[in-house]
């Protein structure tokens, strides 16, 4: 119907300019994919963004129209992407910041029969100010304990009738759209970017900052280890390696015998205790020992009296044979 028409509604025919400018004007291109976000979340995003990125929202076939006309690395292929109502961020910004910062602007939603929670569910115990009658039946159906008490329903203790990554029953939804309960969280996403030629994909773009930081303290730890281990001087690294090289000297004097007033008491230390060892492995001197010997051969000197004692009967007995011979000589005259 409209194949062969020269002329173009203003709107479109600016937004069509637009999209020819703003690709050689930044260095990065952003696809987003509007995940249930509303307009009034791009407002405030807009004004947080202002003078960093611009953000143009445009029909499909505009788009597309538009970009085929541009001599871009890299074009081609984020026009593959275009689908349906889309919103293109214009940068000078690294894609992989503009994420992590689309990423910390989130809401929540109240859900719908069919969404996936994207937290746990957590009913508090609470008045809800809601009449009993037939609402009693949905709590009891969502196993969420209550009572009556001065004309409402009260919620008896903390619940959690869906947990994160779990699909929300359309009841369930219901129920906590009453409780003003939002469990659905909204948030812009870029679903591509193109940047020096190079297309990242949505899964690519995606960044932990905690991890990413974990590892960029890793890696400048093992860098400083290293830089320290071959002696590779820098600033951060000075001080150490001057005591490290400080240290070796010390070790090296002690070791070599070599002696600086740093090391003197050291090195005679090490002497003192080495001479110590030789001396208690050499062996003693003879001199030592003839003491020993002597005392031992004094026994054998006590033991001659014992063998004169003996001999001393004989003696007295000869007296005996002499007083026994007297007699003979009275008998003679």
């Amino acid at each position: 119907m409209h194949e062969n028409r020269t002329t173009y509604p203003k709107k479109k025919a600016q937004m069509y300019q637009l999209l020819q400018d703003l690709p050689k004007k930044y260095s990065v291109t952003a696809l987003v994919r509007l995940e249930k976000v509303r307009a009034s979340q791009l407002l405030p995003l807009r004004k947080k963004l202002l003078g960093e990125v611009e953000i143009v929202s445009i029909k499909d076939k505009v788009a597309k129209k538009s970009l085929e006309k541009l001599d871009i690395p890299g074009i081609e292929k984020l026009k593959e992407k275009l689908t349906g109502q889309c919103l293109f961020m214009f940068t000078n910004m690294s894609p992989f910041k503009l994420n992590v910062l689309l990423g910390k602007n989130k809401v929540l939603l109240t859900a719908r029969g069919g969404d996936i929670a994207s937290i746990d569910v957590v009913v508090p115990p609470k008045n809800t100010g809601i009449a009993p009658g037939p609402m009693l039946t949905e709590f009891k159906e969502n196993k969420i304990p209550t009572k009556i008490d001065q004309g409402t329903i009260w919620i008896l203790k903390e619940t959690t009738p869906v947990k994160k990554g779990e699909p929300i029953s359309a009841k369930l939804a219901a129920l906590l759209g009453k409780l003003d309960i939002k469990p659905i969280e909204a948030k812009i996403v870029l679903n591509s970017a193109l940047s020096e030629g190079i297309l990242f994909a949505e899964e690519e773009l995606v960044v932990d900052v905690e991890k990413f930081k974990e590892k960029l303290i890793q890696a400048a730890q093992e860098a400083k280890s290293l830089s320290i281990e071959i002696a590779y001087i820098t600033p951060d690294n000075a001080e150490q390696l001057i005591s490290k090289a400080a240290q070796s000297a010390r070790s090296l004097s002690i070791e070599s015998g070599f002696l600086t007033d740093e090391t003197k008491e050291q090195i005679l230390q090490k002497a003192h205790g080495q001479a110590q060892n030789i001396a208690s492995k050499l062996p003693d001197e003879p001199k030592a020992d003839a003491p020993a010997e002597k005392a031992d051969a004094e026994p054998a000197k006590t033991d001659a009296p014992a063998e004169k004692a003996d001999a001393e009967p004989a003696k007295t007995d000869a007296p005996a044979e002499k007083a026994d011979a007297e007699p003979a000589k009275t008998d003679a005259p």
